[in-house]
């Protein structure tokens, strides 16, 4: 049976989401990121920010130069997060093989649906704009590689300021023919380094590394060689994966002006531990390992760990551990550009309570409740004590 993969990406998710929030943001140049004077960077812009050459992961200082009107968002991700979760709900209804790759795209396998191709993409693209207000574009081809470069194709052909919605659909057999005119840099594993020995060989497009002898590229490359002929001709056989196992989960912070202040850094030290608390318990996963992670002003970057008996997803126990870690790392009085915490060893919580002890249901229940005050409302609804005062 042929099969027939879908790759979807939601146009500009962020943006888009904001544009429902505030309908005068449409049409309007404005990015969805950090403050320039705190280091902040782009997470997404809007359409019209990129006509002035704005660009995600751009740091907003830049754009603010090349887009000097251009109106800044905080970020919500609790909200995003809450919104791509129904869009994942949406795909799911289609088909039960979808391999989410990020917030905001993912691939779906509908070889098991009578339809064509197209006319799913069509149809799930109408859902999610008429049901949650979203824009998206579809790429539609026999495998994974194929159906995400022909999405990036479409979407980059798309002309005017609003988003692309685009569906670029390869049929079964033109894989090759499709990718033979796309810049080499188009395939996947082809980074700039590989392109450029792949310049000085006379191959630029996909069609001349196509047209390369397979065993050649493998005694220039390597195994990566071969995958890169395999490739070229449009043939990837890899089945969607349905479920990723996460490895870890971490929340970092680069300082707008470097850090000397201990008060200053435990605080951090302590945000960060809530918010790894509060993903862990969103996502039902525990770990055992716990992370530091230290930056000086010079770059130089230090991780140290601790692992402990049992797993844990509970703010407390990770901030003291990240704190007994920073303790015996940081030299007093010594700048500090860049803190992060980090749980890993992850695995589906199991959780166990002595049959007495009361102190820590509760404790439970009350994270709970922050954790839904917080998604609601907020990171910054509700504070620890700890965190109103000055330390003794």
């Amino acid at each position: 049976m042929t099969r027939k993969i879908l790759h979807l990406d939601l146009d500009a998710f962020f943006c888009a989401v904001e544009e429902q929030r505030d309908p005068s943001l449409r049409g309007r140049a404005f990015a969805v990121g950090g403050r320039p004077e705190e280091r902040g960077v782009v997470a997404s812009c809007s359409y019209a920010a990129r006509q002035y050459g704005v660009r995600s992961a751009m740091p907003m200082s830049q754009a603010l130069r090349l887009c000097p009107d251009l109106i800044i968002v905080p970020s919500r991700h609790g909200v995003y997060g809450e919104v791509s979760r129904r869009v994942m709900a949406v795909l799911h209804d289609l088909t039960p093989i979808v391999e989410q790759v990020s917030i905001d795209e993912a691939f779906l396998d509908v070889s098991g649906r009578r339809e064509p191709a197209e006319e799913l993409a069509r149809g799930l693209q109408a859902v999610i704009r008429d049901e949650l207000g979203l824009p998206c574009s579809l790429g539609v081809a026999t495998n994974k590689l194929v159906a995400k470069i022909a999405n990036n194709i479409g979407k980059a052909r798309a002309e005017g300021p609003g988003p692309p919605n685009a569906i670029t659909v390869v049929p079964p057999g033109e894989e090759a023919a499709f990718l033979a005119p796309l810049d080499v840099r188009e395939l996947w594993g082809v980074g700039p380094r590989t392109a450029e020995r792949l310049a000085q060989m006379g191959i630029h497009t996909i069609g001349d590394l196509a047209a390369w002898p397979a065993d050649d590229l493998t005694r220039r490359f390597g195994k990566h060689g071969a995958d890169l002929a395999r490739r070229a001709r449009g043939e990837d056989d890899r089945p969607l994966e349905t479920e990723h196992e996460a490895k870890s989960i971490s929340k970092e912070t680069t300082f707008a002006t470097d850090v000397s202040d201990g008060r200053v850094l435990r605080e951090t030290l302590l945000e960060l531990s809530m918010g790894v608390g509060r993903r862990l318990r969103r996502a039902g996963l525990s770990g055992p390992t716990v992370k530091l992670k230290l930056r000086w002003a010079d770059f130089t970057t230090l991780t140290r760990q601790t692992t402990l008996p049992q797993p844990t997803d509970q703010d407390s126990v990770i901030y003291e551990t990240a704190l007994a870690l920073f303790e015996a790392t940081w030299e007093r009085g010594r700048p500090v550009r860049l803190l992060g915490v980090g749980v890993t060893g992850l695995d589906e919580t199991v959780y166990q309570l002595p049959l007495w002890d009361t102190g820590s249901v509760e404790e439970r229940r009350l994270l709970e409740a922050l954790d839904a005050l917080r998604d609601r409302f907020g990171e910054g609804v509700v504070k620890r004590g700890s965190q109103l005062r000055d330390d003794v």
